[in-house]
């Protein structure tokens, strides 16, 4: 995951750095486009979170399938909740507000709630690959008929799910500093 987290801000800027050298002799521009770059990591952001969800939710249905191909019943309601779960949080994600208007548009923002908000972010990431990394791993098992453990992991993922939610639900109280 490393650099790639927050290479499109940094792509951005160091991008339109000449454009807005140029550009610093017309008033007001430089704020605009600093605003514009905010906005388009906060979009990177929401889609790679949104694209990780999604493939999660592609491995936890064809674990589904196996589950149920190994008449595991113990576990089908769960894991159905589950998917339907996924789906709920990464539209819920995918369709956000684009960019908090309000942050982007009305507030000032220093460099500490900049940094407060990547270090927000960054956690955000981690708690979702997190998720993937175990969703993957509960696929392997159940590929190889291992379904000892699948009740246990499947309620897991639910309060991970459920953690992620919460914890992008407090992401534009984080941004705004509040």
């Amino acid at each position: 995951m490393g650099e790639e987290k927050f290479e499109g801000y940094e792509k951005a800027k160091s991008e339109t750095a000449l454009l807005e050298k140029i550009m610093l002799f017309i008033p007001g521009f430089r704020g605009y486009k600093e605003k514009e770059l905010r906005r388009e990591s906060d979009k990177l952001l929401r889609d790679k979170i949104y694209k990780v969800l999604v493939e999660t939710k592609d491995d936890l249905k064809e674990t589904y399938r196996r589950l149920v191909e190994a008449r595991v019943t113990e576990v089908w309601d769960d894991t159905d909740r589950l998917i339907a779960k996924f789906d709920r949080v990464s539209e819920k994600i995918n369709h956000a507000e684009y960019g908090y208007a309000g942050f982007f548009n009305v507030v000032k923002v220093h460099e500490p709630d900049l940094d407060r908000m990547i270090k927000f972010d960054l956690s955000l990431l981690e708690r979702v690959e997190g998720i993937k990394k175990s969703i993957s791993e509960l696929k392997e098992e159940t590929l190889a008929d291992k379904f000892e453990k699948a009740r246990v992991k499947i309620l897991e993922l639910h309060k991970n799910l459920d953690l992620l939610e919460k914890t992008y639900n407090q992401r534009k109280e984080v941004i705004l500093g509040v």
